[in-house]
Formats: structure tokens, C-alpha cells, sequence
């Protein structure tokens, strides 16, 4: 995949937003946004495991419980019209609008479609875009390499190659902030990595006004590491390949106080209390006695936050439990190829499935309980799969992008 003219050396970006206070009247057909309150005082890790004393364990929700492993192609849209590759796809958390879904790519354009709209196999990929395409704007003169909504749906977050993070109101396609200090490309949002090494985490409450001729808000960031995943072999970046001391992923975790890193140097995931980053709390790895060399693609967690996966440089997809991160992985999942750091994979929102891009053109799809088993082969791509996501409220219906410039296939249990 190749970098626009105006971004040196390449960068990958994932964002992960936590529903920070927005103004603004809610978009129409979507819920409205609601003021979050004060931080949970306690862990995410001791808040789950109080749950696991107490006899409550953690339920799995029914919808995915029972899913087979049948996926159907229900529709392939074109990216866009200037058929530029797309970088990033997520769907709306919001449960009423959980069937939108967002894709950026390298021109800086986000779209955004309907995954409920009646798709022809017969029509051109093309025709069904515009089908489906619910509205679409340029939002950066750069690669969006990430885009997330915020919890309630109204508004979407971009990370660019350009070194900025923007929020959009997604009714109007205005922005309506800019978050600014990285210095390197952005890789993730709200709280963000950059490929100069650093993360910092923005409250979208801070604002302070703009001189500028647009009526966009500038938000400081609150806080900023740097240097957050050192390696002793940094190497100038190449095209696929982030430069090592490079932060690739970077999640909150369900208390929104614990935060977990990955970085292009290694296989190490680190995490984070927010209340005190001077270092971090604790790390986990999938072979501590060798320190491999190949870095993290991307990271998720289901909703619940019990489990959290890393993909990996080395082919696999390493899941961790939250509450036994000293004894490493608890599963290992290969079968895909990970060739270059824009290849993703996702955890289904109840901890039961394992979606995954590959650089063989196909996505991957595992069952958590059977590790064993041969993955499930998603075949609708000719470009290296990169970006994946789920439905939250739909089964099995999930997501994936690729590098072939115009296939953006819909699949569904």
C-alpha cells in the first residue's frame, strides 16, 4: 500500500474513543450524545476480578453464542470515486444505529454506509456504493489511517497522516474540534499513539478557541508519554513497515483508567494507569525468554474487557486474559499472514470469535474455544485484507477493507 505525496515514510493508525462530553444536537435518526461521569475509582482489572469473587461471572451474550461459522457475501460497495484505497472501517457502537458504519482512506475522504440497504449481486460495485452510501466528505488533505465514533453516534473521530486527530459532527459533516501536539503521524483517538513514539489522551471537555477562519475548537492534549515503546534498533520507516519506535496500537480499557500500548519494536503490550503514567503498571508478551523483534499490528478487546488480543508480525493472533496476564497468552491463533502493519484483526464483542485481515488477500475468522480448528477462510478480496471490525448488535455481521482500491465486501453469518 502505497503513502500519499505528502506523508513521509509510513504510519499506521488505530484510534479507540471513549465517550468524552460533546456539545451539539444529536444526529437525526441517531441517539444523542450524554455526559459521561467521573472516573471509576478502582481498576479495570480489580473491578472484574471483585465480580469473579463475588460469584458473578461474566456472561456471554446469546446473539454470537451460538454462531455458525457460515459467511454469506452480502454486498461489495466501491471505496469512492477516486478509487483510493481504504485505510480504516468502524461501525457505530450506538445500538440504534449500530448498522452505519464508517470507511476513511488514503485521500482523506470518510464514508459513511448502510449496511441495512438492499445490495444487487448483478449491480456494479459502483452502483451499490451509491446504493449505500449514506453521505461522504474530504476530512483530511492526508491518509486517514483511523476513524472511530463516539459511544452515542453523533459525532466520528479521524487520525491522519497530517499529525492531527479531527471530530466531526457526522450529521452535518462539520468539524468541530482539532486535537494537535503529536509529531509524528496520529495513530489512534482520544487517547493516541504516533509514530514519533508517544501517546497522549485528550478530554474533549478542554477546549480553547480558535483564531482560525473555521469554527473549529483546539483541544490540548491532558496528558503525554514519550518514548512509550523504546527499541535500540530504531530503523528509518519503509512503505508497510512502521519505524520501531512507533506506537501501532493503543486501546482504553472498560474502566477508562487503564490504557494498553503496542508498538511497531517488539511483541510487548504494556499497560497503563492513567492516574499515574510516570511507567507503566505492568506488561505481558508471548515469549519473554526470546524478546522477539516483531512488532504489534493491532490490539482490541471485547466488551466486556476480559480478553485482549495482539496481532502480531510473526503471523499469529495472541489472546490474553486481563486478570492472568503474568502467565502470557492464554491462546494462539496463526493461519493468517500479518506481512505489514495495516493488517488488523478484531475480537467479536463477546469474547466468542476472532476476525483477521491477511496479506493473502483473505480475512480470517477463529472460534476462542477452538483454538484447534482450522480457521474459517473469508475469500471475497484481491488485495491484501487490512481493516476489519463487527457489527455490535447484529449477528455476526461484521466488516472488512482491503487494498484492491475498490472491493469493500459486507459479510454476514
Amino acid at each position: 500500500m502505497g503513502h500519499p505525496a505528502t506523508l513521509e515514510g509510513p504510519t499506521n493508525v488505530l484510534c479507540n474513543a471513549i465517550a468524552m462530553a460533546l456539545s451539539g444536537g444529536p444526529l437525526k435518526g441517531l441517539p444523542g450524545i450524554r455526559r459521561i461521569g467521573s472516573s471509576k475509582s478502582q481498576s479495570f482489572f480489580h473491578s472484574i476480578r471483585s465480580r469473579e469473587l463475588s460469584s458473578f461471572p461474566v456472561r456471554k451474550r446469546a446473539w454470537i453464542e451460538e454462531l455458525a461459522l457460515d459467511f454469506t457475501e452480502i454486498g461489495a460497495i466501491e471505496n469512492n470515486v477516486l478509487e483510493s484505497p481504504p485505510l480504516a472501517v468502524s461501525f457505530c457502537k450506538a445500538s440504534e444505529s449500530s448498522h452505519i458504519f464508517a470507511v476513511s482512506d488514503e485521500a482523506g475522504y470518510v464514508n459513511l454506509f448502510d449496511s441495512r440497504r438492499r445490495l444487487s449481486s448483478a449491480a456494479s460495485h459502483r452502483e451499490n456504493a451509491e446504493k449505500a452510501r449514506i453521505r461522504d466528505w474530504l476530512a483530511h488533505q492526508n491518509a486517514i489511517f483511523d476513524v472511530c465514533w463516539i459511544k452515542e453516534g453523533t459525532h466520528i473521530l479521524t487520525a491522519s497522516g497530517d499529525q492531527t486527530i479531527k471530530v466531526w459532527d457526522a450529521q452535518d459533516k462539520k468539524c468541530t474540534g482539532v486535537l494537535m501536539g503529536h509529531t509524528g503521524s496520529v495513530k489512534y483517538l482520544v487517547v493516541s499513539g504516533s509514530r514519533d513514539g508517544s501517546f497522549a489522551i485528550w478530554d474533549l471537555r478542554c477546549k480553547i478557541d480558535s483564531n482560525s477562519r473555521c469554527d473549529e475548537l483546539y483541544h490540548p492534549s491532558t496528558s503525554m508519554v514519550k518514548g512509550a515503546h523504546p527499541s535500540s534498533k530504531a530503523r528509518p520507516g519503509r512503505r508497510g513497515k512502521a519505524a520501531a519506535a512507533s506506537i501501532t496500537s493503543i486501546i482504553y480499557l472498560e474502566d477508562e483508567i487503564s490504557i494498553a500500548t503496542a508498538g511497531a519494536a517488539d511483541s510487548v503490550v504494556k499497560f497503563w494507569d492513567t492516574r499515574n503514567l510516570k511507567s507503566n503498571v505492568t506488561q505481558a508478551c508471548p515469549h519473554p525468554e526470546s524478546s522477539t523483534q516483531k512488532g504489534i499490528t493491532s490490539l482490541s478487546q471485547d466488551s466486556k474487557g476480559v480478553f485482549l488480543t495482539a496481532s502480531c508480525m510473526d503471523n499469529r493472533i495472541y489472546l490474553y486474559n486481563v486478570l492472568q496476564l503474568d502467565k502470557g497468552p492464554i491462546q494462539t491463533f496463526s493461519g493468517c499472514r500479518i506481512e505489514s502493519f495495516y493488517v488488523k484483526a478484531a475480537i467479536s464483542p463477546d469474547g466468542g470469535h476472532i476476525l483477521s485481515g491477511s496479506s493473502d488477500g483473505n480475512a480470517y475468522t477463529w472460534k476462542v474455544n477452538q483454538v484447534q480448528v482450522e480457521p474459517i477462510s473469508l475469500k471475497s478480496h484481491h488485495g491484501e485484507v487490512t481493516a476489519v471490525d463487527w457489527c455490535s448488535s447484529e449477528t455476526g455481521k461484521v466488516a472488512t477493507a482491503a487494498d484492491d482500491f475498490t472491493d469493500f465486501p459486507l459479510l454476514s453469518v
